[in-house]
């Protein structure tokens, strides 16, 4: 075999190997992104169960002196006595609980569309992950099959890495 076909297939495999870095880079971030939904996910879980409410007591002015805090309140247990408040910065501003619900649940309705599309990209890149290792696989087949019939190992030619499976 000629040494421009072996120089075409190192090409080849280099350019393949090139791609499948590429390849398990876009992978690892996909992953990050997926675990990043997870903490939001949990969070705004969190955030459902765990909204600060300040409940009305039979007596206003007590109320007004001596507001009581729950934070283990959950949002589906409320009564319309109670008040939601949101933090804004360093304020508390009340809240509706309707829409109080209604911004958690839209939250959590998001960031579960955006992990089903987040374990989309994953199966896909982990499957051109897959497709290429096999590509390379085969590549290097060929390139040892060339160097061996050209010379019994090719004499000192450099083989390009395996990668691992």
């Amino acid at each position: 075999m000629s040494t421009s076909t072996g120089a075409s297939l190192e090409a080849k495999l280099q350019a393949a190997t090139s791609i499948y870095t590429k390849l398990e880079s876009d992978y690892a971030r996909a992953v990050e992104a997926r675990q990043l939904l997870d903490a939001q996910k949990t969070e705004n879980e969190a955030v459902k169960k765990l909204l600060l409410v300040i409940l009305r007591t039979d007596h206003a002015a007590d109320h007004e002196k001596h507001p009581i805090y729950l934070a283990s309140q959950e949002l589906a247990s409320l009564t319309e006595q109670n008040k939601v408040y949101k933090l804004v910065g360093p304020v508390l501003m009340k809240q509706e609980q309707s829409e109080a619900k209604h911004n958690v649940d839209k939250r959590l309705e998001w960031i579960n569309d955006e992990i089903k599309r987040a374990e989309a990209k994953l199966k896909d890149v982990g499957g051109k992950l897959e497709e290429k290792k096999v590509e390379i696989v085969n590549l290097q087949g060929q390139y040892q099959q060339q160097m061996q019939a050209a010379g019994g190992g090719g004499g000192g030619a450099k083989v390009p890495p395996v990668v691992a499976a």
